[in-house]
């Protein structure tokens, strides 16, 4: 692939916070819910800035890892497979829930 495609494809990739659906939650209760910033996150890995995305939503990494895994385990059928996607909806769930606290208070 070309040079210019990666460009072309920067550059659309930029314009894309003008597309992201606003939060009813925060904007009917004026407080964060324990999604907001999932959307900027996912376009900040996009741009290639990951650091940036887990500052601005620090579940994505795991919530990544939990959906291809189980994408991966409704395909394959791993043997222990539900133990692991407990595991990971746990620490999802608790990663989510410390930072909507941290955030909040």
């Amino acid at each position: 692939m070309s040079n210019s495609y990666f460009s072309s494809m920067i550059l659309s990739l930029k314009g894309l916070e003008d597309y992201m659906l606003p939060c009813m939650w925060k904007q009917t209760f004026n407080v964060e819910c324990f999604g907001c910033g999932i959307q900027r996150s996912m376009a900040l890995i996009l741009k290639g800035e990951f650091i940036g995305a887990f500052y601005m939503y620090p579940a994505i990494y795991t919530l990544i890892a939990l959906f291809s895994y189980l994408l991966l385990h409704l395909k394959f059928q791993f043997r222990h497979g539900h133990s692991v996607l407990l595991g990971l909806f746990i620490l999802n769930i608790s990663i989510i829930v410390i930072s909507f606290i941290l955030k909040t208070f």
